[in-house]
C-alpha cells in the first residue's frame, strides 16, 4: 500500500489499508485512518490527524507550521475528518498558541486545487472550496457553505451555513447563513435560493429567509413593526432564528 519511494516516519501511525503514492513524505506524529488515499508527492507533517476515506492529491502540503510571525515552535495540530477530497497544490496549516491551538476540518468537504486554509481555521462539513479560494487565519466556515474560485477571506471572518460566495469575492466582514455574496469588496445579493432548493429547503422557508434578509440586511429606513416581524419569523422558522442570531451577534459586522 506504500510506494517504495515514499518516506514514512516510524513515528507515524497509518491504518493498514492506507495507500501512499510515490515520493510522498509522511512525518512524525501523523495519524491516518482507514481507506485514505495519499497521492504522489504529498507532504504531511504532524501533529496531524486525518480520518478515514480521505483523498489527498499530488503536491498538497498538509499540516506544516503556520504562516504566522508570532508562531514560536509551540506544539499545535491539524485535525481533518472523514471523506474529504483535497486536490492538487492545496496548503493546510496547523494552528497557533494564540488561536485554539488547532486547525480543524470536518467531514465530506470538497477542496479544489490551490486552496489555502490557514492556521486556526474551523471548517464544518459538506463545504465546497473552488480553485484558489483562500482563508486567512482564524476563519470559520460553517456547514454547506460554498466559496467560488479565488474567494479571499480576511482573518477572523465567519461564513454561515449554506452561504455562497461568487467567483473572486473578497470578504472582510462576516457572511450570514443562507446569503449569496460577490464582489470586491463583497456585497450581499439576496438569499442563496438555488443552493437552498438543491438541499431540500421548502418554498415557505426560503420566502421567510428572504423576508428576514430584506428586513435586517437591505432595509435602509427601519420600520416600527420590524422587531415584531423578525420575532414572528424567527419563532416560526429555526433557519430565520439562526440567521437573526448570526447577524445580531457578529463582532465584525456583516456583508450588506
Amino acid at each position: 500500500m506504500i510506494d517504495p519511494s515514499a518516506a514514512v516516519d516510524p513515528g507515524a501511525e497509518l491504518a493498514p489499508d492506507v495507500k501512499v503514492g510515490a515520493f510522498s513524505v509522511i512525518g512524525r506524529d501523523v495519524r491516518i485512518g482507514a481507506g485514505t488515499w495519499i497521492g504522489p508527492h504529498v507532504v504531511i507533517k504532524g501533529p496531524t490527524t486525518i480520518g478515514h476515506d480521505n483523498r489527498i492529491f499530488q503536491f498538497a502540503s498538509v499540516g506544516d507550521i503556520p504562516q504566522d510571525k508570532k508562531y514560536e515552535g509551540e506544539t499545535t495540530e491539524l485535525i481533518i475528518g472523514d471523506r474529504n477530497t483535497i486536490r492538487e497544490y492545496c496548503t493546510i496549516n496547523r494552528g497557533t498558541r494564540i488561536g485554539q491551538g488547532a486547525t480543524v476540518i470536518g467531514n465530506d468537504n470538497w477542496i479544489m486545487a490551490y486552496v489555502h486554509i490557514a492556521h486556526d481555521c474551523l471548517v464544518g462539513d459538506h463545504t465546497v472550496f473552488s480553485n484558489g479560494a483562500t482563508l486567512a487565519g482564524h476563519v470559520t466556515v460553517e456547514d454547506y457553505a460554498t466559496l467560488g474560485g479565488f474567494t479571499l477571506v480576511h482573518q477572523f471572518c465567519r461564513i454561515g451555513t449554506h452561504a455562497f460566495c461568487g467567483m473572486g469575492t473578497a470578504l472582510n466582514r462576516d457572511l450570514p447563513p443562507y446569503v449569496l455574496a460577490s464582489g470586491n469588496l463583497a456585497a450581499a445579493h439576496g438569499i442563496n435560493k438555488v443552493g437552498l432548493k438543491r438541499h431540500g429547503f421548502g418554498a415557505d422557508t426560503i420566502q421567510a429567509l428572504h423576508k428576514a434578509y430584506m428586513l435586517l440586511i437591505k432595509t435602509r429606513n427601519r420600520r416600527d413593526d420590524e422587531p415584531f416581524q423578525i420575532e414572528q419569523l424567527a419563532s416560526s422558522f429555526p433557519e430565520v432564528a439562526r440567521f437573526v442570531d448570526f447577524v445580531n451577534n457578529s463582532p465584525r459586522g456583516v456583508v450588506r
